[in-house]
């Protein structure tokens, strides 16, 4: 998939590829993928997203970035009734996806290939029971802000997309783009923080794996910051 040129268009400014694909997962580009594959509404309709798992799931929970695809696959795993949808536009990311699909016989995954905020106009209302985004690219220089998933716009369409008391849940590693999305999420009115102490935000949840990225985190020394809001139900917000 290619960005458009529209200027209402999410713009990516992260990598797309890396290491030359093994043989092996460039097969899995060219079979597995086209079967796994979600696309947006040529007519730029509104998609029934339960309509595009082989049995339509009761939820449907989606994870923004899955990086090498540990998480979302271990979720997949421990929750076989769930339709999960997977974005990220990352081809070496999206080939190790497919590599834990196929080794781990996952039939519940749907991959979005590019940004994911292209995606989200084509998704109803109340659609989501669960978002996940983990440690995506906090872009620190101050310049690059405007860049990071999280941010006025977005908190928007996340809080759209939520089912009635669905959850979002965020982590990262790096202290000022925490800081950023608690100041743009805990002044929202129809999301709830539900942290009480300092130990609901430095220990993971525990449904957690651990990926390969925060095990990096961790061996450089930086503490992951795990955030979970609840979306309040639609008839006491506002």
């Amino acid at each position: 998939m290619t960005d458009s040129l529209s200027p209402d268009t999410p713009r990516w400014y992260g990598r797309r590829r890396g290491h030359k694909l093994r043989p092996g997962r460039r097969a899995l580009m060219e079979t597995l993928l086209p079967r796994l594959r979600l696309s947006v509404p040529s007519d730029g309709g509104i998609r029934d997203i339960r309509s595009v798992f082989a049995t339509p799931p009761g939820e449907v929970w989606l994870e923004v970035g899955f990086g090498g695809g540990e998480h979302l696959a271990h979720q997949a795993k421990a929750h076989p009734d769930i339709g999960f949808i997977g974005c990220d536009p990352f081809v070496n990311g999206v080939a190790n996806l497919l590599s834990l699909i196929e080794s781990e016989g996952l039939t519940n995954i749907r991959i979005f290939d590019d940004d994911a905020r292209k995606l989200f106009p084509a998704l109803p209302d109340a659609c989501l029971a669960k978002v996940f985004a983990l440690y995506t690219d906090p872009w620190p220089k101050k310049r690059h802000h405007r860049r990071r998933f999280i941010s006025d716009d977005t908190i928007e369409t996340l809080v759209r997309l939520l089912a009635d008391g669905g959850a979002l849940r965020l982590a990262s590693d790096h202290m000022g783009y925490v800081v950023w999305m608690l100041e743009r999420l805990c002044g929202h009115k129809e999301l709830a923080w539900r942290a009480r102490s300092k130990r609901d935000w430095m220990r993971p949840p525990p449904d957690w794996v651990e990926t390969r990225y925060e095990r990096k985190a961790r061996e450089r020394g930086d503490a992951p910051v795990y955030l979970c809001f609840s979306r309040l139900p639609r008839s006491r917000a506002g």
